[in-house]
């Protein structure tokens, strides 16, 4: 990339950067981590026309999800639905994000339009993170 001077970093983290969620001590605590390393290489490899970005997905539609349900469901004895409905009350918009709404963000940082952007870590979360910055 340097060579080139050109080049995208993109690093999922997760919505718990901004907001930590109850009991996921390991996951807010890397995750955090990886937010302020790519933080700092932002600013080191900037002059090389690279960009680095976090994008921090909130709760999307995925395998993952529909398994976090069937656990919650085992669990509790709720139904898989009644664990969707629990986490989409949570979120402003009042459903999970698909994963081509991720996809959207990931392309557009990825190309040459996103040249200014660097050293950002941008939700797509629906609202869900309450803090103003």
């Amino acid at each position: 990339m340097k060579e080139r001077k050109w080049g995208r970093i993109l690093n999922v983290t997760s919505i718990a950067v901004k907001q930590p969620i109850d009991g996921l001590m390991l996951s807010n605590s890397l995750r955090a981590a990886v937010t302020g390393f790519a933080r700092t290489l932002a600013n080191d490899v900037a002059r090389f026309n690279i960009t680095v970005n976090n994008i921090m997905p909130g709760f999307t539609r995925t395998d993952r999800m529909e398994e976090l349900a069937r656990q919650t469901s085992e669990r509790t004895g709720a139904s898989m639905s009644e664990a969707f409905a629990r986490w989409e009350r949570e979120i402003p918009i009042g459903r999970l994000a698909e994963p081509r709404e991720f996809a959207a963000l990931a392309a557009f940082l990825a190309s040459d339009r996103a040249s200014y952007i660097t050293g950002s870590s941008i939700a797509v979360d629906g609202g869900w993170i309450r803090s103003l910055l």
